[in-house]
């Protein structure tokens, strides 16, 4: 009986840990002395992960196509005491990128009908997938290889 109990205080240990690390709640440095390189890291997913990869100890290269966006980025990230810089860069054809916005769920009826053709109750956030980056990038998950993670609110998914 005590050796279950140890087992199962060890578990729980564990689980409150990895809980705590994925939700950004106990900074460990795990991606100190790194660089990385994040494209369209000025606003949405791509801010979300530059900046929990700062927050994890990377020096980050934050990117745009605006020379305004980067700087606006780079400035606020810096303010809360993250080591990055930033650079101009153009990611594909910006057209292309705006058409794709227009459409990320503006529309209420049409974020009821993805939630119900997803099958969650609520779309998810920017800062949701920061987390597995962070973790993916770090030595935790230095033996992990050829697999693929969905950020997906437990939607079905298939690649």
């Amino acid at each position: 009986m005590q050796k279950a109990q140890v087992l199962l205080s060890g578990c729980a240990r564990t689980w409150k840990s990895v809980r705590m690390a994925s939700s950004g709640a106990t900074l460990r440095n795990t991606l100190a002395n790194k660089v990385a390189i994040v494209t369209a890291s000025t606003d949405g997913i791509g801010l979300a992960i530059a900046r929990r990869l700062a927050q994890d100890g990377a020096h980050v290269v934050i990117s745009s196509r605006k020379q305004q966006n980067v700087d606006r980025t780079v400035a606020a990230l810096k303010q809360e005491g993250l080591s990055v810089s930033g650079t101009v860069c153009h990611v594909g054809k910006a057209e292309d990128r705006k058409r794709l916005v227009a459409t990320f769920w503006k529309d209420a009826a049409q974020e009821e009908q993805a939630k119900q053709v997803m099958r969650v109750k609520r779309l998810g956030n920017p800062e949701e997938c920061g987390g597995i980056v962070s973790f993916l990038c770090s030595e935790d998950a230095s033996y992990i290889n050829g697999e693929t993670v969905v950020v997906g609110g437990g939607s079905p998914s298939r690649l």
